[in-house]
C-alpha cells in the first residue's frame, strides 16, 4: 500500500540483546527475488526442525538483500512489535517498510495477523495488479493501456523479465515473449519446489503415517477443490496448523504436493502407483490419476521387457484400479489378462476364481484364445490324429509285397 515510511520500534529493557538473539536464530536472512532467480548458494537445510514436526513460517533462501535485518519473528511481534515493522528502503525503490498487523481477512471477514508491505506512493494499484498477475501466472495482458506504468513498476521492483516483455509489446515484437514466458515457468517451478523441499513459508503441516510434511495453503487452495473446501470452509482444518491424513505415506503426499504446485508428476523409487491413485482419487484429482496410470503401465512394461513376471501385479492392480476410478489402468489390466488368459489361470487359479462376476464374464468373452477357437483346435487335432492312424494302418497293409517274374514270349520262330 502507498504511504510514508514507518519507523522501526526498539524493544524496551534488554530489547537490544533479544533482537540480536532473534537475528542469530533466524533460519536464513530475509531477501528479495530478482526475476524469480534461484539462490543456488542458499542454505539447503531450511532451518532447524524438530524431531517430528517441522517449524512453520521459516524465511526462504531468497537472494539476500543489502540489509542484514531479518523480519520480526512471530514471538517477537506478539511481544510488542506489532505495527513497528522494518524499513525496506535498502531493498529497492519500490518498497518502504514491512510489518505484521491485524488486517481484515478478505475471505472470512474477520481480522487476523497478516504481513503488510508498504509501497512507494508512485506505485498505482492497477499497474501493480498487472505485475502481481505476472508473478503469479507468468502472463501479461498486452491490450492494457497502462503498459508504460507496468514497465515502470517492474523496473522499480526489479522484475526485469516483465519489463522486457512490455518493451517487446511496445516494439511490436510480442513473439519474443514466448521464450521469456517459458523461462519464467521453469524458474517458478524450481522456486516452488525449493519452498516445498525446505518448508519455506509453510503455513500448514500434514501429519502422515510415516512423518510430517509442510505445505502452503494458498497453493493448495488454488489447485485443488478438495483442499479449498477443507481450508476455506467451516471445517476444523481451516484454523489449525496441523492436518492429519491417515493411511497416506510421505512419498504419496509429496507427489501430490508437487503435482499441485507444478502440475507435474515426479516418480520416485519409494512411490507406489496404486497408493498414489487411491490418494489422488480421494482428493478428486482426475488428471493426477491419469498421469499415475501412465506411470504404472510404463513401469509394468519395462518390467516385462526385463523378463519379470508381471501377471500377479496386474491381478492386484485390476480391482483396485476399478474401485478407485483408474479406468485406463483397469482397461490395460483386463487386456493383459485376456491376452495371457491360459498362463494367468495356470499360475493364479484361486485369484482368477475370486474375481468379480463382471470381470469373469469379460474374461470369458474377450479371452484369447477364445473357447470356440480351443474347440476347433481340439477337433482339428483329433481329426489329424485319426488320419495319421489310418495312414499308418494302410502303410502296414502294403508293407508285404511279392515279386512276380515272367518270361516274355518271343516272336514266332523264323520260318525259312
Amino acid at each position: 500500500r502507498g504511504g510514508g515510511s514507518r519507523e522501526e520500534e526498539d524493544g524496551s529493557g534488554s530489547g537490544g540483546e533479544e533482537e540480536e538473539q532473534n537475528r542469530r536464530g533466524a533460519k536464513e536472512q530475509a531477501g528479495r527475488t530478482k526475476s524469480l532467480d534461484i539462490d543456488k548458494d542458499g542454505d539447503g537445510s531450511g532451518g532447524a526442525r524438530g524431531a517430528r514436526r517441522p517449524l512453520l513460517l521459516q524465511q526462504g533462501s531468497l537472494r539476500t538483500s543489502q540489509s542484514d535485518n531479518s523480519l520480526p519473528a512471530r514471538s517477537q511481534c506478539v511481544g510488542g512489535l506489532l505495527g513497528g515493522g522494518r524499513a525496506l528502503s535498502s531493498w529497492g525503490r519500490g518498497f518502504q517498510s514491512v510489518c505484521l498487523e491485524h488486517i481484515e481477512d478478505p475471505v472470512t471477514g474477520r481480522p487476523r495477523l497478516m504481513t503488510v508491505v508498504s509501497m512507494d506512493g508512485l506505485i498505482q494499484k492497477g499497474p501493480f495488479q498487472a505485475v502481481m498477475q505476472y508473478l503469479y501466472t507468468g502472463s501479461l495482458d498486452e491490450a492494457r493501456g497502462d503498459l508504460m506504468q507496468v514497465a515502470t513498476i517492474a523496473e522499480l521492483l526489479e522484475v526485469f523479465d516483465l519489463r522486457m516483455m512490455v518493451a517487446n509489446v511496445l516494439n511490436r515484437e510480442s513473439f519474443m515473449n514466448q521464450e521469456i514466458t517459458k523461462a519464467f515457468h521453469v524458474r517458478r517451478a524450481n522456486r516452488i519446489k525449493e519452498c516445498l523441499s525446505k518448508g519455506t513459508f509453510a503455513d500448514v503441516v500434514f501429519r502422515l503415517d510415516d512423518g510430517y510434511l509442510p505445505a502452503h495453503k494458498p497453493l493448495l487452495i488454488s489447485s485443488c477443490d478438495w483442499m479449498a473446501a477443507m481450508f476455506r470452509g467451516s471445517f476444523m482444518e481451516s484454523y489449525i496448523e496441523e492436518v492429519s491424513i491417515p493411511n497416506t505415506s510421505s512419498a504419496c503426499m509429496r507427489a501430490v504436493l508437487e503435482y499441485l504446485y507444478c502440475g507435474l508428476l515426479t516418480a520416485t523409487f519409494a512411490l507406489q502407483p496404486i497408493d498414489l491413485i487411491v490418494l489422488a482419487n480421494r482428493l478428486c484429482l482426475p488428471r493426477l490419476v491419469a498421469l499415475t496410470e501412465q506411470h504404472a503401465v510404463d513401469a509394468l512394461l519395462q518390467a516385462a521387457v526385463r523378463g519379470t513376471d508381471i501377471d500377479g501385479q496386474v491381478l492386484m492392480y485390476l480391482e483396485m484400479a476399478q474401485f478407485h476410478n483408474a479406468k485406463q489402468l483397469a482397461a490395460w489390466c483386463l487386456h493383459h489378462i485376456c491376452t495371457n488368459y491360459n498362463s494367468v489361470c495356470r499360475k493364479f487359479p484361486k485369484e482368477m476364481k475370486a474375481m468379480s462376476p463382471e470381470n469373469q464374464r469379460h474374461f470369458e468373452k474377450q479371452r484369447w484364445p477364445p473357447v470356440w477357437f480351443l474347440k476347433e483346435e481340439d477337433r482339428y487335432l483329433r481329426s489329424q490324429k485319426e488320419r495319421e492312424r489310418e495312414e499308418e494302418i494302410l502303410r502296414k497293409q502294403h508293407t508285404k509285397r511279392g515279386w512276380c517274374f515272367w518270361r516274355h514270349s518271343s516272336s514266332s520262330p523264323h520260318v525259312s
